[in-house]
């Protein structure tokens, strides 16, 4: 399974498992909001409110994979994706220390063309090859805004 469908098939089983969540919480939400007791009611409001915030988190990670994944195959029509032949570890993934040694060239690609989606989206790609998420996600949020200004 590549990482694409290894994410899709996360992201999945993550809104699944919020809905079920959704579900118990609710109806603990009801019972807790009848009862006579302040304290319970507060904590029925918590349990309306919590998972909320937790939806909206789960549909803003899914438009990011959504609007991601659109991106990477533009690039892949585009023929701009890197081509895959760093070294692998015993276990399949990315040797971390090939991956850092071809991120320099992705950033000096950024550094020349900030305005560049591409570039940013390959930045993003960089990052995620040397298993820093945070960045890679970074990155790739700053393709999608660059990419969605321009049409």
């Amino acid at each position: 399974m590549n990482a694409r469908a290894t994410s899709r098939a996360a992201a999945l089983f993550m809104a699944v498992l919020l809905v079920i969540y959704l579900v118990f919480a609710t109806q603990y939400a009801i019972i807790l909001l009848q009862a006579a007791e302040p304290l319970a009611n507060a904590l029925g409001v918590a349990l309306v409110i919590l998972p909320m915030v937790g939806v909206a988190v789960l549909v803003a990670d899914l438009v990011f994979v959504a609007r991601g994944e659109r991106l990477l195959k533009r690039l892949g029509d585009e023929g701009g994706l890197p081509v895959d032949d760093l070294q692998r570890l015993p276990s399949g993934r990315v040797d971390p220390k090939a991956a850092d040694a071809e991120f320099p060239k992705y950033q000096a690609e950024v550094e020349a063309a900030p305005g560049s989606w591409q570039a940013w989206l390959r930045l993003g790609l960089a990052y995620d090859a040397s298993g820093d998420r945070r960045r890679a996600r970074w990155a790739t949020r700053k393709a999608i805004a660059l990419a969605r200004a321009r049409g």
